[in-house]
């Protein structure tokens, strides 16, 4: 197993760090430091562990029965698996993109409104700024303005999926997770998501996943390759990708398996 240390300021720093669903053991002790203000991309084959990983940075994973956790993730100096740690506030801070889009069966606008009434704001046009400004950072503001009161559920998929990105973004997070944002799309809506990537890079620390090696190098500063639940390397994308230090991860990109 290689790990690699970043060179930016450490935003999360994951040790030793073991998941287990029930009695079988689903990641082993992964070891990596996640800077801020940078986009890491994880990949690797299906079952290998990097949507649980993913999960472990906001503790999504607590919603599943009889999983557990050993090592740390410590975010901005806490560890989230600490004592005492409000998990509702962790969330806010990491915000999460599922890989199928699930707009709320409400209007765009009460979809971002959400999370901001949420957690207590309640003022109509506090709210409406919040969802203006959720929108036009997730690129679909010019295409929704005039149908903020219409179901959500009536926009194409991609809409769908920016409509989700804004509603992660409305809570004002810190960190953005995104679990394979772009499969269930059509490339131009693929396009449209990696654009959006590159412009929220300078504001957010973003991890995804992503079973597209091609798009994981188009979009990402630094990319995690995992194995079977083992952290096989890790280090700057463009590094990664043309001089692997690892032949796993040679056999990977150059399409032996997976």
């Amino acid at each position: 197993m290689l790990t690699q240390t970043t060179s930016g300021a450490v935003k999360i720093k994951v040790d030793n760090l073991d998941f287990y669903y029930g009695a079988r053991k689903s990641l082993f002790d992964i070891t990596m430091n996640i800077d801020e203000g940078r986009v890491t991309a994880l990949i690797g084959p299906s079952g290998c562990g990097k949507s649980t990983f993913l999960r472990t940075l906001n503790r999504m994973n607590d919603i599943i029965e009889k999983t557990r956790v050993e090592g740390t993730v410590v975010i901005d100096g806490e560890n989230i698996y600490g004592n005492g740690i409000d998990v509702v506030a962790l969330r806010k801070k990491v915000g999460m993109v599922f890989q199928k889009s699930n707009p709320f069966p409400k209007s765009v606008f009460d979809n971002v409104a959400f999370g901001p009434r949420i957690h207590g704001q309640n003022n109509r046009g506090v709210l409406a700024e919040i969802v203006e400004k959720s929108l036009v950072r997730a690129g679909l503001w010019e295409e929704v303005k005039d149908r903020l009161g219409a179901s959500a559920l009536g926009l194409s998929g991609g809409q769908q999926q920016r409509l989700c990105i804004a509603r992660a973004l409305a809570v004002d997070p810190e960190i953005l997770l995104m679990d394979e944002p772009a499969s269930a799309l059509d490339p131009r809506s693929t396009a449209r998501i990696e654009d959006l990537i590159g412009e929220l890079r300078s504001d957010y620390t973003i991890v995804i996943v992503t079973h597209n090696m091609q798009q994981a190098a188009r979009v990402s500063d630094f990319t995690a390759f995992f194995y079977e639940g083992i952290l096989v390397e890790f280090g700057d994308t463009n590094r990664l990708f043309t001089i692997p230090k690892e032949k796993k991860t040679e056999d990977y990109i150059t399409g032996r398996f997976g």
